[in-house]
């Protein structure tokens, strides 16, 4: 394998664009919810060393995910990316585990000398046995996938997402404040243009960098002027609300109490406690200070918190819709015991 370059393109040549690690404490989440799940969507053994994936062009521009099991090479390769310094990755050929066409996720750059990025052209001896080439998920639709990109683009620019909420105004409410959903009428479906987590999940499926092992997806706008529907209760800390059509301020509490929605996924990241889930469903990571950043994914929903503030809560049934959690008497608890039985990365 080799990275792209200038020369004429070889055809048995992989040139590499990027590369992301498949392991239980970091992997691509637009492929699922856990890390057993994710290696089922590419048909792969869930081996707890994990797996990295190459993404690269061929010589006649075929778009190829190369799967290696030296999962060392590949994160030593992009930290470098990451840094800004130039990195060589070429496995050794015995590290190779399979090839799948196509790309699971964007990729923005492509390989000189060689045609457009396009999907390989099926091999007349496989007889349609083949497995389908591989492609990012639609951007314009909401799903699993895109609320967990969501999740994912909040996780890495929390400081810009945490800005958007005033603790004292989206947290806390006179008696008898009109609730902004109830304005609205019909929830999301009444509200009209961007909201924070079709943004996030827009910026999080759009096409990466222009260097090899740069990041899938933009990191969304620090202000961005789309609204944060607020979810404040007693039990929890958090509640309802939802945006309205003119103004970028965090909403009120509403007088409904707790999103069934938000409501379901806390109950079942309790759950997660006392019955740990498949691995990779809870992640930590590093944040500023003693803190940790916490991703957790369910049926359904997707939270990502920081152990000491609030957290944000996703849902399928909620398009776009980002849901804040405020401390409340339960959430430090809940986060604790959530990073206490985390994956984290090595």
């Amino acid at each position: 394998m080799t990275a792209p370059n200038d020369t004429v393109a070889d055809d048995d040549a992989l040139y590499v664009l990027t590369a992301v690690l498949l392991t239980p404490a970091q992997f691509p989440s637009v492929l699922a919810d856990d890390y057993p799940a994710a290696c089922a969507t590419l048909a792969l053994e869930p081996y707890a060393e994990g797996y990295g994936l190459v993404l690269g062009q061929d010589g006649s521009g075929a778009r190829w995910t190369v799967v290696v099991d030296d999962v060392s090479l590949v994160a030593v390769a992009i930290a470098a990316w990451d840094c800004g310094m130039e990195y060589d990755l070429s496995p050794d050929d015995r590290s190779v585990v399979c090839a799948l066409p196509g790309w699971p996720l964007p990729v923005a750059v492509a390989a000189p000398g060689v045609a457009a990025p396009h999907d390989p052209l099926p091999d007349p001896e496989a007889e349609g046995t083949e497995p389908a080439p591989l492609a990012p998920p639609d951007t314009e639709s909401w799903g699993p996938a895109q609320r967990r990109m969501g999740a994912d683009e909040i996780a890495h620019r929390w400081s810009a997402w945490r800005e958007q909420i005033d603790d004292e105004t989206a947290f806390t409410s006179p008696p008898g404040a009109e609730s902004p959903r109830a304005e609205a009428g019909t929830g999301s479906e009444g509200t009209t243009g961007a909201t924070p987590g079709a943004e996030a999940a827009a910026e999080a499926g759009s096409e990466s960098g222009s260097e090899p092992g740069s990041r899938s997806g933009s990191e969304p706008d620090p202000h961005p002027e789309a609204e944060v529907q607020g979810e404040v209760g007693a039990e929890s800390g958090s509640g309802s609300g939802g945006p309205d059509d003119s103004a970028a301020s965090p909403p009120t509490q509403a007088p409904s109490g707790v999103h069934p929605g938000v409501r379901r996924a806390l109950a079942e990241a309790h759950a997660y406690v006392d019955t740990p889930p498949p691995p990779g469903r809870v992640r930590s990571s590093f944040a500023t200070g003693d803190a940790r950043m916490l991703r957790a994914d369910g049926p359904g929903w997707s939270l990502v918190a920081r152990t000491d503030d609030i957290a944000f809560i996703l849902l399928d049934e909620e398009p776009g819709e980002v849901l804040p959690v405020g401390r409340g008497p339960e959430l430090p608890g809940l986060l604790k015991a959530l990073d206490a039985l985390a994956v984290r990365p090595a």
